[in-house]
């Protein structure tokens, strides 16, 4: 039976302190080298974020398809701008991104509030996404220590501080990954394909998984983006960063030159393909 395997993980290497992972993923690894190929869902070597979590043997090389990210590489549509993205027009801010499953979600978010109540922090412009459905979780905090509604703000031209939003329209999302200086996220796959990939901006990557810690230890290299484990180490990413721009725009510029953000139109065709051979 022809069978496929979708993936951006293989043998993953794994930090000391989950090492004891190792058996389970040697275990993962037989399975998916069983398939009859496998589709790596990221740009072909050298671009590819997840490299340091494949490690593919010589012996399977053979059945490995770099299909790219299953990425929406769709500009922003004609729909006239919301309240929210006529305040972040202009403003020099980081975009930062709560993604995952609940505890990861949670954990990520807890991570950041101990970043905000830095002293470094007291100017720094952020808009939070929570990723959650949840209009009680927006609103706008001025330079002024008040607290105001999106259009509150919009309306009387405030001076922001930071801005939290539960869910962003694709739209919105859109406009604030352009806007933005520089995004901070945990380091998930997708997130990070279309950060550098689509949007061309780098990242602070701030991990929860050993998968996480390897994309942007991979992406630190190449000067798309740095890794941060703790507040301080943000802080300072983001005043490296910031000194450091046109070097991170170079790198970015051809990384996006090279990123393949068509993965699921690529696997539709490979899938394609295998069912009418096997007819």
């Amino acid at each position: 039976i022809t069978s496929l395997f979708v993936t951006n993980q293989y043998l993953p290497k794994l930090w000391k302190s989950r090492s004891y992972f190792y058996p389970g993923v040697y275990f993962v690894s037989k399975q998916i080298a069983k398939a009859s190929r496998i589709l790596v869902a990221d740009s072909a070597p050298p671009y590819t974020i997840c490299e340091y979590n494949l490690n593919f043997p010589d012996a399977i090389k053979n059945k490995v398809t770099y299909v790219g990210h299953f990425s929406d590489t769709k500009p922003r549509d004609s729909k006239p701008l919301t309240d929210l993205e006529k305040i972040v027009k202009g403003v020099d801010f980081g975009y930062w991104m709560r993604t995952g499953n609940k505890s990861t979600n949670d954990g990520t978010g807890q991570r950041y509030e101990e970043v905000f109540h830095e002293t470094e922090m007291n100017n720094e412009c952020r808009i939070i996404s929570h990723a959650k459905d949840d209009k009680s979780i927006d609103r706008v905090v001025g330079k002024d220590g008040n607290h105001y509604s999106v259009t509150e703000a919009y309306e009387k031209n405030i001076e922001w501080v930071q801005i939290d939003i539960g869910f962003l329209t694709e739209c919105e999302r859109q406009t604030v990954l352009k806007e933005c200086k520089y995004a901070v996220i945990n380091g998930s796959h997708t997130t990070m394909g279309e950060i550098i990939g689509n949007s061309g901006k780098p990242i602070i990557g701030m991990p929860i998984y050993d998968e996480h810690t390897n994309q942007i230890k991979w992406a630190e290299e190449r000067q798309l983006g740095v890794l941060a484990e703790n507040k301080k180490q943000v802080i300072q990413a983001i005043e490296s960063i910031k000194q450091n721009y046109n070097k991170y725009q170079e790198s970015l510029e051809e990384f996006s030159r090279n990123f393949n953000g068509n993965g699921a139109k690529n696997t539709s065709k490979i899938v394609s393909e295998v069912l009418e051979k096997n007819k």
